[in-house]
C-alpha cells in the first residue's frame, strides 16, 4: 500500500509564503504523477499543480505565477512553494500521487490533507 502523507500546511498573513512537502512511500517504483489539489469550505476539490517525474508541470491557470510545484525523485517528494498569498487561498491541500507501474501498487493515492490558512 503506497502511503502519502503531507507536511508544511498553517496559518500565515496575506502577501506571506508557506511551502507544502509530501512524501509517497510503500511502493518499488516512484509515482509518475505527484501534485496538489485543494478543497475550500463548501467547495469542490480543484487541481493546484501537478508534476510528473520526468518534471512536466501542470497548474490551474489562476495560480500561475503565485505557485511553484518542484519534486526529489530521489525522495520520492513533491513541494509546493506558495507565494504572495491570499485568504481565498484558505483551504485543505491535498497531496496525489498517481503509480502506473507495478501491479502490486499501480493506482491514485491521496493524503490526508494539510490546512493552509491566509488571514487578511
Amino acid at each position: 500500500q503506497v502511503r502519502v502523507v503531507e507536511s508544511g500546511g498553517g496559518l500565515v498573513q496575506a502577501g506571506g509564503s508557506l511551502r507544502l512537502s509530501c512524501a509517497a512511500s510503500g511502493s518499488s517504483f516512484s509515482p509518475n504523477v505527484m501534485g496538489w489539489y485543494r478543497q475550500a469550505p463548501g467547495k469542490q476539490r480543484e487541481l493546484v499543480a501537478t508534476i510528473t517525474n520526468g518534471g512536466s508541470t501542470k497548474y490551474a491557470d489562476s495560480l500561475k505565477g503565485r505557485f511553484t510545484i518542484s519534486r526529489d525523485n530521489g525522495k520520492d517528494t513533491v513541494y509546493l512553494q506558495m507565494n504572495s498569498l491570499k485568504p481565498e487561498d484558505t483551504a485543505v491541500y491535498f497531496c496525489y500521487a498517481q503509480v502506473t507501474d507495478g501491479a502490486p501498487w499501480r493506482g491514485d493515492y491521496w493524503g490526508q490533507g494539510t490546512q493552509v490558512t491566509v488571514s487578511s
